[in-house]
């Protein structure tokens, strides 16, 4: 019981400061029982749950007809991305913030072949995770990047900052021609937050724009989810600034301009420099960075220093 009346004490007093806070809500510290132990860069892997749906467009010759399969890979997404946790858990919880450089790779293995996923924290002030899904067999590829704006405005409302680009091969031989989708991210906020059970709504809409001519809008009827606060792990961030020299970013790059956006970013809404002041650049996958990556073995002596630098072990 007294644990029960502590836990309800500090989830009223978080409310208080949340309510009283002016600005991003990512500078405050949420209560030790909602703390996920998940990392941000652990919800890049959300886009890759069904590997057979994200692959199905690229055994498709009609693009009317891979349009539809593009959005329904995109709706078989949103449960994972925003609701397992609260079905999982009773309530969402805050995801852990990433350091500067943080990875999460994955695999998976199926009837849609191998599919892999590089997630990267490219960015820590303003913090952005970058991520990319190849799948072998067909070459089909979504890469992206996001941050997040938390505010209240009487529940969390948190904006989604960033987008994705799905590539699809389509024909064959000398026909063979890629095929793009420009895939803008919704909205969100914090329902249940009085009953100290949140669970994240969606609000606004996803718009998906392709290539080929066709446009499918997704409209919610809910709104965002809790954001992360800022990272800990500050001294990285600040090395970079104070020597002068960027964060090698293993797999990704800060572009200047992107044919995806100059082509479809006006339809979605999405700006041609893609609001990098906001995410710290605009963030594409590197295939000649990842198969560097991918040969590097490291030695235990090397193992040994970057976990005395990054974790101070």
């Amino acid at each position: 019981m007294a644990d029960a009346q502590a836990s309800s004490g500090t989830w009223s007093a978080f409310l208080k400061s949340i309510a009283s806070f002016n600005g991003d809500l990512s500078s405050l510290t949420a209560p030790p029982f909602i703390l996920s132990s998940q990392s941000l860069t652990e919800f890049s892997s959300y886009w890759a749950t069904h590997p057979p749906l994200l692959t199905a467009a690229a055994a498709e010759p009609d693009a009317a007809r891979r349009a539809m399969l593009v959005l329904k890979w995109f709706l078989s997404t949103l449960k994972h991305q925003y609701a397992s946790r609260s079905e999982q858990y009773g309530n969402e919880k805050k995801p852990l913030n990433p350091f500067l450089g943080e990875l999460f790779l994955g695999t998976w293995t199926d009837e849609a072949g191998t599919t892999t996923l590089v997630s990267e924290q490219v960015s820590h002030h303003p913090p952005a995770t970058a991520y990319c899904v190849r799948n072998d067999k067909t070459g089909v590829q979504l890469e992206g990047y996001n941050a997040q704006k938390a505010t209240f405005k009487s529940t969390i409302i948190v904006k989604q900052i960033g987008h994705a680009v799905l590539t699809v091969p389509v024909g064959s031989g000398d026909d063979k021609k890629l095929e793009r989708y420009l895939i803008t991210l919704p909205s969100l906020h914090i329902e249940g937050l009085i009953f100290g059970a949140p669970f994240v709504e969606l609000d606004g809409s996803s718009l998906i724009t392709s290539s080929s001519g066709y446009t499918a809008k997704v409209d919610y009827s809910g709104k965002g989810w809790l954001s992360g606060k800022k990272n800990t792990v500050r001294n990285l961030r600040t090395k970079e600034s104070a020597e002068g020299q960027p964060w090698e970013r293993r797999y990704f790059n800060a572009v200047a301009e992107d044919e995806t956006l100059a082509l479809l970013g006006k339809a979605a809404g999405i700006p041609l420099d893609g609001e990098r002041d906001k995410t710290g650049g605009l963030w594409r996958f590197d295939a000649e960075k990842a198969a560097k990556a991918d040969a590097e073995k490291l030695t235990e002596e090397q193992i040994a220093r970057i976990e005395k630098e990054m974790l101070g072990q």
